[in-house]
């Protein structure tokens, strides 16, 4: 059995077809042709709206989905870092609570893959049974040089947990520049071989006013909380220009957030840096949320950047629906087409975490969910046997 989806547009995965486009897919959801509607015979369902395949979100924190609406907005990013590491800390059955909610918003919303950001095993138990496909990133912290590896050991306990039979792909990643020492780094390079990595860069201008010339407002951080940074050298550099190059070994690199990136940093990667690939993810609403300032979005599309788009967590949004994100970028980057900020919450996204021939377009013989666009909200279409 099969059926016909003609909406008001159709978008591929790559490009947004005008009405007249039929979507044939099996009970399973399972993409068999996009034919013009003079062709697919009987039995048309129309529906209005954008008929888009399911989003990635591909930077979010699932784990993190019971600090819902309890930080303030507009504190600035090392005020928000200092708020997590204090209240983060919850009961199994409210964080379980939060965590499956979240997951549901997701699903809903026609979110079908995830790149998660993981601190603990907390969500293992939720995963185990979730329709969705998750990236675990396992994320390693530590910017004392005397404590590399011990911290390296205690995220590989949180790794192994995740490679269980059942659980879905995992790898270590670290958290941010101003998070991770250089020993850290090095031995993250050695571990993460030719792997996909994930990477909280340039969320705040403090990050690079640290790498320069060890000043800004992450000192204030590190003295409220005891951590001894007098072995921390700076570069002299960016934070972009420090970090980047301790990653050599072909790793596949989602550098999130890049509020703060500009020309200079990605001309650098370019000519100066090898990896498999760099992907920059987006999260305008987490980062109006907290800086009150968005990535610079139009110099990143004219460098012909893969970017992709994420929600971060309930920390510091007020929802995980990737439309979401992708009508705050139509809003305020408006000569740019809608379709173009659907391939990176589609297609983009789904080649990322390396799930493109899964996922991310409607290509025959793939299963990349439905998702109904129509007057501002995304609704999953669900099939019987989805």
């Amino acid at each position: 059995m099969y059926r016909k989806i003609k909406p008001d547009a159709l978008f591929t995965g790559t490009e947004l077809l005008s009405a007249g486009n039929v979507l044939i897919v099996n009970e399973e959801g399972i993409v068999a042709a996009i034919v013009p509607e003079d062709e697919a015979g009987d039995d048309i369902e129309s529906i209005s709206g954008i008929l888009s395949p399911g989003f990635v979100n591909a930077h979010c924190h699932i784990e993190l989905s019971h600090l819902k609406g309890k930080i303030p907005e507009g504190t600035g990013l090392v005020d928000f870092v200092q708020k997590i590491m204090t209240g983060r800390g919850a009961d199994e059955e409210e964080k379980n609570s939060a965590m499956a909610a979240a997951a549901a918003e997701l699903y809903e919303g026609g979110t079908i893959a995830v790149g998660d950001i993981c601190n603990t095993a907390d969500s293992l138990s939720l995963k185990k049974n979730s329709p969705l496909y998750w990236h675990n990133f396992i994320e390693v912290s530590g910017f004392n040089e005397s404590g590399a590896v011990s911290r390296l050991s205690a995220a590989e306990d949180v790794l192994d947990k995740f490679n269980l039979p059942y659980s879905k792909f995992s790898t270590l990643s670290p958290h941010a520049p101003y998070s991770v020492s250089k020993k850290l780094f090095q031995l993250l390079n050695e571990k993460t071989a030719g792997q996909l990595i994930s990477i909280h860069n340039q969320e705040a201008e403090a990050e690079n006013e640290l790498y320069e010339d060890k000043q800004g407002k992450f000192l204030e951080l590190y003295q409220n909380f005891n951590i001894d940074i007098s072995s921390f050298l700076p570069s002299g550099k960016r934070s972009w220009q420090t970090w980047l190059p301790y990653f050599d070994r072909k790793q596949t690199i989602i550098s999130v957030h890049n509020t703060f990136i500009n020309q200079q940093d990605i001309s650098f990667s370019t000519f100066n840096v090898k990896n498999a690939g760099l992907y920059f993810c987006l999260c305008p609403n987490a980062n109006l949320y907290i800086e009150n300032s968005l990535p610079p979005v139009e110099m990143l599309l004219q460098n012909d950047l893969n970017i992709v788009i994420g929600t971060d967590s309930y920390a510091s949004n007020r929802s995980l629906n990737v439309y979401d994100e992708v009508l705050v970028l139509q809003k305020n980057f408006p000569s740019i087409p809608l379709a173009t900020f659907l391939k990176w919450a589609t297609i983009n996204g789904a080649k990322a975490l390396g799930i493109e021939k899964q996922f991310g377009s409607f290509t025959a013989g793939k299963k990349p969910g439905l998702v109904q666009l129509h007057e501002g909200k995304a609704k999953r279409i669900q099939l019987p046997g989805t």
